[in-house]
């Protein structure tokens, strides 16, 4: 029976960072340290562990998150369960991290000690921050030239506003990272060549030269517990105990982030890393019960394996042909043989397979209770986001939302004959990965693909080729446009009237078109007397509704009051569907009165360039219609913040890598639309 001690020493985390600041990396050395594996893999070898995929192993990147699962026991403490998701550093990728970080207790945010905070290092922060994740962070590539602990440090608290608490200290010159100043166990860590590391306790030159900064560490977390205050004002000294617990207690609670140091590829730092994650992130009981509603009612659901069954799918794939839904269980327990509600299918399933999975392997298991994270297998239609509950009790809980797909691509076979695999292979990706869509175009017949970037949609279509044996012509991108009323109209009127014998349509309906600057859709009823029935006003926003999903430019209709003022019914011959097509026609005279202008997705860019390249980026921001925001002066190098229409950056991480002799890198996200500008 699973009890509370169990759960304690469990824990569920993240590794997040930018891109080649080395998470695999740190990944694969945390599997070898515990034993997991027997010889690490190198990312640019193509032999990592997590990133086990052809296109990963060939571009040298994580493309989706893979778990795999630890044991370690630190000092004196019991063996710990370290169940881990290794997530993407691209931006493209970042559906990714918000499931992941869905249903993850913790995570480690991973900085590079040269780079220091680039910019999807911010973007991920943030992630975590909304889920209100605690943190651990981990500076990394101490052995490199130009690697700077103060400096990352200081980037944290500037740039991230986060509450930095270095817990020790790096010891060696530049490209000579040899040792760790533990600050709570008063000791010294010196690593050989081979990362095994010898530890002492400090003498006493040490304990003069280091009390000190200990005792700021002390000062910084008793400003946010009670307890370690209360200890330190009344007997001046605090234990490594005494001082860990009250890390923890803060950590959880958000008040402050642990700063660990290391070379992962080195394997220095590793053990510090593995002892941290079990002493200051969260076990399942630590953190917020979880809300859920049924029947219209809110619940709250505990970590109880004895209570009823709540999880949540939180990502599909597709691997050497099984499919697989990761779930991360939250209360109860799932069995095999177990029959499941799924919330958004809104159907039963079996649980046939259950297994635990260790990056590209599967040990399978018998049962999960609240606290795991597991994968079933079998379920194809299953999809992210959906809750698994008992089928006497259909929960559910919120599901994950992915940003707006942006930049489209046209899709041909190079073969008619591999059409219907075509399509079977994009709805496959589609059903995986919530930010890639699939839509044809209702005018060419086109299949037209939709994604966050050029390297989402790049990936996607070889995988397509390697998985599926599809060769695809892509044809021009095509940017996901809006339309909005340039004015609003009143009184614009509907109507269908077929009554040439036999049963007839009709329905007529007055609308007031109004626009709107926030982007929304409403409609609202304010016929009177009964001239339009409840029944028929419904049907008339169905057809509304409608019509706005293409305006006169071709585009979905945004930004928009609809209002029913007046209408007229039939006794005999007025249906739903007459009133459906009575509101689309009103909408489509509306629009052709009010005439709508181009909305545009605008992105928001956060380049880190070198400073002597400042100049020529700029410049090619401007040509591409760009607004710069800011300039952050950081010494060799700057940050840019700007804003640019996504329709002008086309090629835009090529050119800016051609300009600044790839020195530079781009983060992109959807900020907004805006009117189009010329």
């Amino acid at each position: 029976m699973n009890t509370n001690a169990t759960l304690s020493r469990w824990r569920n985390l993240g590794i997040i960072a930018h891109i080649d600041a080395g998470k695999t990396t740190l990944t694969e050395r945390l599997l070898l340290k515990t034993g997991a594996i027997h010889r690490a893999g190198e990312v640019h070898d193509g032999a990592a562990t997590t990133d086990y995929s052809p296109i990963e192993r060939a571009r040298g990147i994580t493309i989706g998150a893979a778990a795999v699962q630890i044991h370690h026991a630190p000092a004196e403490l019991p063996s710990h369960r370290l169940t881990l998701i290794d997530t993407p550093g691209h931006v493209d990728f970042a559906i990714e991290v918000e499931r992941s970080l869905r249903v993850l207790d913790g995570a480690v945010a991973v900085f590079s000690a040269v780079d220091g905070v680039q910019p999807q290092s911010e973007s991920v922060w943030r992630q975590a921050r909304r889920h209100r994740i605690p943190l651990i962070a981990f500076v990394n590539k101490m052995d490199r030239m130009g690697a700077n602990f103060d400096a990352v440090i200081a980037q944290i608290k500037s740039q991230l506003d986060g509450n930095p608490w270095p817990v020790g200290i790096p010891l060696g010159s530049e490209q000579s990272f040899v040792g760790w100043v533990d600050l709570i166990a008063r000791a010294v860590l010196r690593w050989d060549e081979q990362g095994d590391a010898s530890i002492t306790a400090w003498d006493a030159a040490q304990q003069l030269h280091y009390e000190p900064m200990r005792e700021q560490l002390v000062l910084a977390v008793a400003e946010h517990d009670e307890a370690l205050a209360s200890l330190y004002l009344s007997a001046h000294s605090v234990t490594p105990e005494q001082l860990r617990g009250a890390i923890r207690r803060a950590t959880l609670a958000g008040f402050g982030v642990p700063v660990l140091a290391g070379s992962a590829f080195k394997n220095k730092g590793i053990e510090c890393l593995l002892d941290a994650i079990v002493h200051y992130l969260p076990s399942p009981l630590d953190r917020p019960m979880v809300e859920a509603t049924v029947e219209g009612q809110s619940l709250s659901l505990s970590p109880d394996p004895s209570a009823e069954l709540a999880a949540l799918v939180f990502k599909l794939a597709h691997q050497n042909g099984n499919t697989l839904a990761y779930l991360r269980v939250y209360s109860g327990r799932l069995s095999v043989g177990d029959n499941v509600w799924c919330s958004v299918s809104g159907r039963t399933r079996r649980v046939s397979r259950l297994v635990v999975m260790q990056a590209d392997r599967m040990v399978e298991i018998k049962q999960a209770v609240a606290g795991e994270i597991v994968a079933v297998l079998g379920w194809k239609d299953a999809c992210s986001g959906e809750t698994v509950s008992q089928l006497d009790r259909r929960l559910s809980m919120a599901g994950i939302t992915a940003q707006p797909a942006v930049l489209s691509w046209r899709l041909n076979a190079e073969k008619a004959s591999d059409l219907l695999r075509m399509s079977q292979g994009l709805a496959s990706l589609a059903q995986e990965d919530p930010s890639f869509r699939v839509d044809s175009d209702p005018q060419t017949g086109e299949t037209v693909v939709w994604g966050m970037g050029e390297l989402h949609l790049d990936v996607m279509l070889e995988r397509l080729r390697t998985e599926w044996g599809i060769t695809v012509l892509t044809g021009s991108p095509r940017v996901a446009y809006l339309e909005t009323p340039c004015a609003s109209v009143q009184a614009v009127e509907g109507k269908l009237a077929k009554q040439n014998g036999g049963v007839g349509q009709f329905a007529r309906v007055v609308l007031d078109l109004h626009a709107r600057n926030d982007g929304e859709i409403h409609f609202v009823d304010q016929s009177k007397g009964g001239a339009v029935p409840k029944a028929f006003v419904a049907a008339t926003e169905k057809g509304v509704r409608a019509a706005l999903a293409e305006g006169p430019l071709g585009f979905p209709v945004v930004g928009v009051d609809v209002v029913l003022v007046d209408g007229e019914t039939h006794a005999k011959d007025s249906s739903d569907l007459a009133f459906q097509k009575a509101g689309a026609d009103a909408i489509a005279a509306a629009l052709s009165l009010s005439k709508t202008q181009l909305l545009e997705p605008i992105m928001q860019l956060l380049i880190d360039t070198p400073a002597s390249h400042v100049g020529d980026v700029v410049g090619d921001l401007q040509r591409r219609l760009g607004r710069i925001v800011s300039i952050d002066d950081q010494g060799t190098r700057a940050m840019i913040s700007a804003h640019a229409p996504l329709s002008k950056l086309e090629s835009y991480t090529t050119a800016l890598r051609s300009l600044t002799q790839g020195r530079a890198m781009a983060n992109t996200t959807f900020a907004r639309y805006e009117t189009q500008r010329n």
